[in-house]
């Protein structure tokens, strides 16, 4: 049986089909359009559906990366930056257009089975997959299989409490992991310390170029981030203990996490003994698609 995936992004929806060894046979995209809205989104992912069952010539499984995720309990989307497919029994509207039940999870979770089965983390029983952008989320997979928890909110480490009376987060609570180390509240906190607007990429590759009075304030930028990645990450291990996290996102390009940032995360552990690999991803983009195919 050939795998059928589907990432569902903010600009293009790509498909993938694979065969049983995981070999890519074949690979589509079409633009998102979400201007357009649900119903069309809806249409463009059947069609990409439709298209890759008839190349693929046997029986397959179809599984959908989508931005947000499906509550149990009313079976719609929600926590959605896809606006429009908040609210929508979408799972239940493609399965009821192409008469095959499918496999269908969020982004992160996706990027951590990806990691998981054919990526930096192959091989290993228990995996958090963790993605540091626009937000911070992650993903965990216990024995190959994604753990989405009661209420389906499992790995959503961004949205621990770091300090209690600490920044607003737009979920409503204060000192959210997200709040401090995201890309966007990475290049905030330059700005509040600097009064530069420079984005995260340009913080780090100019880091070495900067006037004296500018590094102290870099310094003082890079400790902090050092800091809140450490304590946020050692809780993780504190509760999940897994066999490798696996970093993904912007963020995660920064070089010094693999390295100052790991000890950090070493130093806030509760454990005299700590060896847990955190690893840059292999997949990156393409991390959506195939994780969806391996739902």
């Amino acid at each position: 049986m050939n795998r059928i995936g589907i990432d569902l992004g903010g600009t293009k929806i790509e498909g993938i089909l694979l065969d049983k060894f995981g070999n890519t046979l074949e690979r589509k995209r079409v633009p998102t359009n979400r201007d357009n809205g649900y119903k069309y989104i809806v249409n463009e992912i059947v069609n990409l559906i439709t298209d890759l069952q008839v190349m693929s010539k046997t029986d397959t499984t179809v599984g959908i990366c989508t931005p947000g995720a499906i509550s149990p309990h009313t079976g719609k989307i929600k926590n959605s930056n896809t606006v429009c497919l908040i609210g929508k029994p979408f799972k239940e509207d493609i399965e009821s257009k192409i008469n095959c039940t499918i496999k269908m999870d969020n982004d992160a979770n996706c990027f951590a089975i990806a990691e998981a089965k054919l990526g930096a983390a192959k091989e290993c029983n228990v995996v958090f997959g963790v993605i540091i952008g626009t937000g911070v989320g992650g993903g965990i997979v216990i024995n190959g299989k994604v753990h989405q928890g009661r209420m389906a909110i499992a790995g959503e480490w961004g949205h621990h409490t770091l300090y209690p009376n600490g920044k607003n987060c737009y979920c409503g609570r204060k000192g959210c992991v997200e709040t401090y180390i995201s890309g966007p509240s990475l290049e905030k906190r330059w700005t509040e310390l600097t009064g530069e607007t420079q984005s995260l990429q340009n913080i780090i590759a100019k880091a070495e170029q900067l006037p004296k009075n500018k590094e102290k304030l870099y310094l003082k930028w890079k400790r902090e981030l050092i800091t809140n990645f450490g304590i946020a990450l050692a809780n993780v291990i504190d509760i999940l203990d897994p066999d490798a996290i696996v970093l993904g996102g912007g963020v995660s390009n920064i070089p010094f996490l693999y390295d100052e940032g790991i000890k950090s995360v070493y130093k806030n552990v509760f454990s005299n003994e700590i060896d847990t690999p955190i690893l840059k991803n292999k997949l990156g983009d393409s991390a959506g698609v195939f994780g969806a195919a391996y739902l």
